[in-house]
């Protein structure tokens, strides 16, 4: 389960930040996902509250925005949604695409006091 390395560093990288802005605590975090990151929300959800324990974050709640995947066609340069890497172009069917969208992975803001 990746995801709970995934949530260890969340929490090492919003404690390091809020401690060097002098927080108390961190009372939420929010995570951008992408669509073909292969990150499970449910489970680092539950891996992130197992890794604040005894932190700044303890009990601080986690944000997940899904991030959803595009792509743009190498041929025609039409922009579309993909449900996976390997998805053609819907407008020329083309295979070869350039990923615009959908591996992130990144702590987009924290809330702390």
């Amino acid at each position: 389960m990746h995801e709970l390395g995934i949530a260890q560093s969340i929490v090492e990288i919003a404690e390091e930040n809020a401690r060097k802005q002098g927080a108390k605590k961190v009372l939420s975090v929010i995570v951008e996902v992408g669509a073909l990151s292969g990150v499970m929300a449910e489970s680092l959800e539950f891996c992130f509250e197992a890794c604040s324990r005894e932190t700044l974050l303890d009990g601080s709640l986690l944000k997940i925005e899904r991030v959803p995947a595009r792509a743009r066609c190498r041929s025609c340069h039409q922009e579309y949604d993909l449900t996976n890497f390997f998805d053609n172009c819907p407008a020329c069917n083309s295979v070869g695409n350039d990923l615009l969208s959908g591996e992130e992975l990144r702590i987009k803001e924290m809330e702390i006091d």
